[in-house]
């Protein structure tokens, strides 16, 4: 399998993981489960985001253009705007 592929398939499982984080801490009532699940999210967060840069390092990933100043006031006011 080649590198990239690699590099690929890890990020995707890593996200993966971060989103069941998140379905599990909001979930979770325990206190102490919730801030363990919070420090092991956060752990993966790190790493996906050390992955990511090595992957942008080597031409792997490139990012989509960034987004013009109207269209982040667009999706701003979509959230923004009293609709129910």
């Amino acid at each position: 399998m080649q590198e990239k592929m690699m590099v690929a398939d890890t990020l995707a499982g890593i996200n993966g993981e971060l989103t069941r984080y998140a379905g599990m801490i909001a979930q979770s009532e325990n206190k102490e489960l919730k801030s363990t699940l919070k420090q092991m999210r956060n752990a993966c967060e790190q790493s996906q985001e050390e992955l990511y840069q090595i992957a942008r390092e080597k031409s792997y990933y490139v990012p989509a253009a960034k987004a013009t100043d109207e269209e982040v006031a667009h999706v701003r006011s979509l959230f923004t705007e009293s609709s129910l």
